[in-house]
């Protein structure tokens, strides 16, 4: 089987038997994806306003990247209970194995979800959305789907989530590789045997060091293949008791209503101090807890001006490699995985969270290789050229190379405007939205958790909840005012990119290549692609232009 790169290419043909698969489908909503964005939005349109409302999903089952993501080591990033949803006839009945589930766990949840939720019933599976326009006349949206289904809708809803566009390398002989290949996201069900095999891992964003850390423990040989050292985090990975979690969920409700008001939507935000208003004994301390602690409390708990003022933000940053280098033997693998000078500004990268993965890099037989000095120029039938010359010869390639984030996946999918432009092309020199929810052109569309939402700064579950909420309530207002359409201007869009922009600017965000800015896809527009100022004031920022919809134009 050739590598896979596209979600639409291996349907089964099948079909499932609910109104949902219809050849022609007229609904209220058309939801696009079942991940926590589109579970949520269903189960509050449809059981709580009372609309008509389904789903269509490219994938075989609910989860969103949790469906797609089964690679050696794939787990969440977050601690629960704070990634999960606030339903509590969903969580009140669920106990979790571990702080941070992996992904087999993940779909049991869904599962759960769904049994409480009724969700499956109105979503269709196996079906890809190919185009999609608003059609004047008619006032509704026209979907049609790669099987050649059409469906019709007044409110179109994009819930893809921000890595749903995988990205691959345009390297010379990717398709002669005579080994087994695969892009992380499109690892194989039955899984890949790589006990006694030669290993490449190229990448070493959250997935690479997931994979690094889990194969490194059967594999014959490893190579990681590293542009930029991942400056992970410790996990403070632990079993859970169905006996505590019983005893915590007295405290849910505040649980989750407490991650809403921090700046990332986890249990805990940012110092009200600054690095230097503490002398080093009690910056040494207050590092040390927040390090033990684990998670990501070290990067979104710390001082307030730690992603803000270079010379604070090496504090961090010493402070990180003084408790890393020594976990590495080999001097040369410890500089190229921990170095003393900085890659990049500590945190202007999506730290991973680790649990031995730097460990791994003792073994004689887990090799890094710099592809800064000696990018990968070729793929061969036996292996990987470097600049170099050198072959490094292997038996499989996990392509952990990430995705067109936060844009792609919307740019990937046939949306045309009233007028007919694609997306594509009106995102082809940046990105416009307003309030990272609209955009002009596209009358009663909404997306979340994508472009200029403060979507990867940001726990899912928190981020999805704060859209979802203001997504309904702007459809329940645009009911209740018998507004036919409401579409933002031009200008709403060109402020909202400004404010994005500004306050990635107060930040070091911007001095770093990132996907976080677009850097990671050549060709793409280097900006800022989230909103940096923090869920609370983003929640204030959306909810103050609901009143008199400020920045839209309604049409009754």
């Amino acid at each position: 089987m050739g590598l896979r790169t596209d979600i639409g290419l291996q349907q089964t043909g099948t079909r499932g038997t609910t109104d949902t698969y219809a050849d022609t489908l007229e609904t209220e909503v058309l939801i696009v994806g079942a991940g926590f964005g589109g579970v949520s939005l269903l189960h509050k349109l449809r059981d709580d306003l009372g609309l008509e409302c389904k789903i269509y999903e490219a994938g075989k089952d609910l989860g969103g990247v949790w469906h797609w993501n089964c690679y050696p080591g794939a787990r969440v990033d977050t601690s629960v209970p704070l990634y999960e949803l606030s339903f509590e006839k969903v969580w009140k009945d669920w106990t979790w194995k571990e702080k941070y589930p992996a992904y087999p766990e993940l779909r049991q949840y869904f599962d759960h979800v769904d049994k409480q939720l009724d969700i499956k019933k109105d979503v269709a599976f196996d079906t890809r959305v190919v185009a999609a326009q608003f059609d004047k006349e008619t006032g509704k949206w026209v979907v049609k789907t790669e099987d050649g289904r059409t469906a019709r809708c007044k409110y179109f809803i994009l819930a893809t989530g921000f890595a749903a566009k995988r990205h691959f390398p345009d390297w010379k002989g990717l398709d002669t590789f005579e080994g087994v290949m695969h892009h992380s996201s499109f690892w194989p069900e039955e899984g890949v045997d790589i006990k006694g095999k030669r290993l490449a891992v190229i990448g070493t964003g959250s997935t690479g060091v997931q994979l690094a850390q889990e194969c490194a423990k059967e594999a014959a040989e490893l190579t990681v293949f590293q542009r930029t050292p991942n400056l992970a985090l410790p996990m403070r990975q632990r079993k859970l008791t169905m006996e505590e979690q019983d005893k915590a969920k007295q405290k849910y409700a505040d649980i989750f209503k407490n991650r809403m008001s921090t700046f990332g939507g986890f249990a805990f935000d940012f110092s009200k101090k600054k690095t230097f208003d503490d002398t080093p004994e009690q910056r040494q301390a207050f590092f040390e807890e927040l390090w033990e602690n684990g998670g990501f409390e070290f990067w979104l708990a710390t001082y307030d001006d730690m992603l803000k003022d270079v010379r604070a933000n090496r504090e961090a940053y010493d402070f990180w490699a003084m408790k890393t280098r020594p976990r590495i033997h080999d001097p040369v693998k410890r500089e190229m995985l921990a170095p003393l000078e900085p890659p990049h500004a500590f945190g202007t990268k999506r730290p991973s969270l680790e649990q031995d993965y730097y460990e791994q890099f003792n073994k004689p037989n887990v090799n890094v290789v710099d592809i800064k000095k000696t990018p990968i120029v070729q793929v061969k039938p036996r292996g990987i050229v470097t600049s170099d010359g050198k072959l490094h010869e292997v038996d499989v390639i996990a392509l952990a190379t990430g995705f067109d984030s936060l844009t792609g996946g919307m740019k990937n999918m046939g949306l045309k405007d009233a007028d007919g432009v694609d997306l594509s092309e009106k995102w082809k020199m940046g990105t416009w939205s307003y309030l990272g929810m609209t955009c002009n052109g596209y009358p009663n569309m909404f997306f979340l958790y994508g472009a200029q939402g403060p979507t990867a700064f940001s726990n899912g579950p928190s981020c999805v909840e704060s859209q979802a909420n203001w997504i309904v309530d702007a459809i329940a207002g645009l009911r209740k005012e018998k507004i036919k359409t409401i579409e933002p201007t031009k200008e709403a869009e060109e402020e909202w990119r400004q404010i994005v922009t500004a306050l990635s600017d107060e930040t070091l965000f911007p001095g770093t290549s990132s996907w976080y800015m677009g850097a990671n896809v050549p060709g793409k527009p280097r900006e800022q692609l989230n909103y940096a100022g923090g869920i609370p004031k983003y929640e204030k920022e959306c909810r103050k232009r609901l009143d008199g919809w400020k920045g839209f134009v309604v049409v009754h």
